[in-house]
């Protein structure tokens, strides 16, 4: 009788209320609180230099900012309409392009062919892989001034070499000529490239299982159709990492222009991220040169997204 009692006295009890979400919530982060002290400072950090500066680069987007002027009024969108009709902006953009569509293909496909001939069992095999790859861990600027030396009109190396061989009658201007600065700057960046690829494309043929080249050794496939059947389709994710990769860095070259060419001759290597140095530093306008940056930006997304819907396609 009491044990009847007893059940329907707890039967009859509220029950007891959960915790809602939001203590659960600070209950565990008190609990992981030193993980947190850790994570304070590198989050501070990128609170302070990356998402402080861009809301701060955002805001200056909208006003006539000019760093020896008093005065910086807000204009709205005038700045971005002057981007838009502005013709050195149009200028860069297709130095840019030009830039990007001939140097990131052109070491993709050098990389991949030093890949698959560096996979092979040769010997020194390893000595090769480092030489090639010297030039990714060598200073941009230092690399940028010794190749500007090698251009030198007067005593540069590649004059010299192309006389002696008779290829050219009177040095060339590498740099000062309108029509071979760009492919000048352009040799030198596909150099810098090669060896980055080069590893990246390494890695994917090594992840590629041996079996399906033994499979297709079998059905009679020569070396030109494995590479066609196998590698090359294997490759498809390595392949659209390196040109979404390639396409962002080549977007934001600079170190090279401002070293090699300044722009010049005549802005034919004036890029997108030279023109926002030479607005913001040169001419003091924050304002302007942070609409330019944010241009380059929409330019990147649109360009990534269009790479990302083609491999998509080219899937299905």
């Amino acid at each position: 009788m009491t044990a009847v009692a007893t059940e329907s006295k707890h039967r009859g009890a509220p029950a007891p209320r959960r915790p809602s979400r939001t203590r659960r919530t600070l209950r565990r982060m008190w609990r992981e609180r030193s993980a947190y002290g850790f994570l304070a400072p590198g989050f501070l950090i990128f609170s302070l230099f990356t998402l402080y500066a861009l809301g701060y680069a955002f805001y200056l987007t909208f006003h006539d900012w000019n760093i020896i002027e008093p005065n910086k009024p807000f204009v709205g969108l005038q700045n971005y309409k002057d981007m838009i009709h502005d013709e050195e902006f149009r200028r860069s953009i297709i130095n840019t392009v030009y830039f990007t569509g001939a140097s990131v293909p052109v070491s993709m496909v050098i990389g991949l062919a030093l890949a698959m001939l560096l996979n092979q069992p040769i010997r020194l095999r390893g000595l090769f892989r480092t030489m090639y790859f010297l030039p990714v861990v060598t200073p941009f600027v230092v690399a940028s001034i010794l190749w500007k030396w090698f251009y030198n009109g007067d005593f540069g190396l590649f004059n010299f070499y192309l006389l002696k061989a008779h290829l050219i009658d009177k040095p060339l201007l590498w740099l000062s000529s309108q029509n071979l600065a760009m492919p000048a700057v352009i040799l030198m960046s596909v150099w810098g490239a090669i060896g980055f690829n080069m590893v990246i494309y390494l890695a994917g043929l090594q992840s590629i299982p041996a079996e399906l080249y033994e499979a297709a050794r079998i059905d009679g496939a020569g070396v030109v159709a494995r590479i066609r059947y196998v590698t090359i389709p294997m490759l498809r994710p390595t392949t659209l990492f390196l040109l979404v990769i390639g396409s962002i860095f080549s977007f934001q070259v600079f170190t090279q222009i401002f070293v090699m060419t300044s722009g010049g001759p005549a802005e034919r290597t004036t890029t997108i991220v030279y023109l926002i140095y030479e607005t913001g530093f040169k001419f003091y306008d924050m304002g302007y040169a942070s609409t330019l940056a944010f241009g380059l930006f929409a330019l990147t997304l649109v360009l990534t997204v269009v790479q990302l819907r083609l491999y998509r396609n080219s899937n299905q």
